[in-house]
């Protein structure tokens, strides 16, 4: 029985391990975990606070970046303050621009970039430096 999420998996570049920290360690504030000593070159691990839950980040080929996908991995926030204030954090940080920047972001106090309707929670989304994109939530 699947009693939960162990990790997510994303793509990005080869050769852009320090953006992955930049982007999920700095700008979302996940934690970096050691990988495994083989592959320390061409992965990149970070939890997801205390839950057990991770983000892995590995090499992808050339192809996984020739078009923008809608699949998405999404992700929980404790609440209302804490979502906008990450938001206003990966906003800015794409303002800011640099090679870790996000490549979109939803921008605080407007409609997001998702569908609309009642069925769906406060949420935002963003594309990450190599064009994943992700959603967050309450």
């Amino acid at each position: 029985m699947i009693t939960g999420i162990h990790h997510v998996n994303l793509v990005v570049p080869p050769g852009t391990l320090a953006q992955a920290n930049g982007f999920y360690g700095t700008t979302l504030g996940l934690t970096p975990r050691a990988v495994p000593q083989l592959q320390r070159e061409t992965l990149a691990w970070f939890d997801i606070g205390s839950s057990g839950q991770q983000v892995h980040v590995a090499f992808g080929r050339p192809e996984d970046f020739s078009f923008v996908s809608a699949r998405h991995p999404c992700f929980k926030v404790g609440g209302l303050d804490e979502l906008q204030a990450l938001q206003q954090r990966v906003y800015e940080h794409f303002e800011k621009g640099g090679e870790s920047a996000p490549k979109e972001a939803d921008r605080p106090g407007k409609k997001n970039s998702g569908a609309e309707g009642v069925e769906y929670p406060t949420r935002f989304f963003a594309r990450d430096y190599a064009g994943n994109r992700l959603e967050f939530t309450l």
